[in-house]
């Protein structure tokens, strides 16, 4: 489908992007150069992509992504923008099936538009949150422009 052949360059253009993030190591050091991404479609199809060396740390770094990506997806708001907005009061997680212990809390979570009529839940893990954030938006950005 059209929005596969979008998600493939998508993880592509994550991928040629990785070297500059983890040429820091301060990133570098979070995942030992394992991180992950996972995108979640409307329907719920789950796609995603690993890269590292070290199966069980990638393992364990999907999981993460999966989680924020799935929170995204209930609940349609970033993570950590979410978690701030349920500790002020302002939203309750329950009415979008979370409990307070299932919460992610760290950035990385956050949905994205492939089309004008296309959201994805995205999350990435593995690095600094605010870089889980910019290198699934300037993948976008790349492939799709600004939406």
């Amino acid at each position: 489908s059209q929005q596969n052949l979008v998600i493939d360059k998508i993880l592509a253009a994550i991928e040629k992007l990785l070297p500059s993030y983890l040429a820091n190591a301060e990133d570098f050091n979070i995942g030992r150069g394992n991180v992950a991404v996972c995108f979640i479609d409307p329907d719920g199809r789950v796609y995603g992509r690993m890269f590292g060396g070290d199966k069980v740390k990638r393992r364990e770094i999907y999981g993460v992504a999966w989680k924020k990506a799935s929170q995204v997806w209930l609940s349609g708001v970033a993570t950590y923008q979410f978690e701030k907005k349920v500790y002020a009061g302002e939203i309750e997680p329950g009415k979008f099936g979370l409990m307070h212990p299932e919460l992610i809390g760290w950035e990385g979570g956050q949905p994205i538009k492939i089309a004008a009529d296309v959201q994805l839940s995205a999350g990435f893990s593995g690095m600094r949150g605010i870089n889980d954030l910019e290198i699934v938006t300037k993948a976008v950005e790349q492939v799709v422009g600004r939406i």
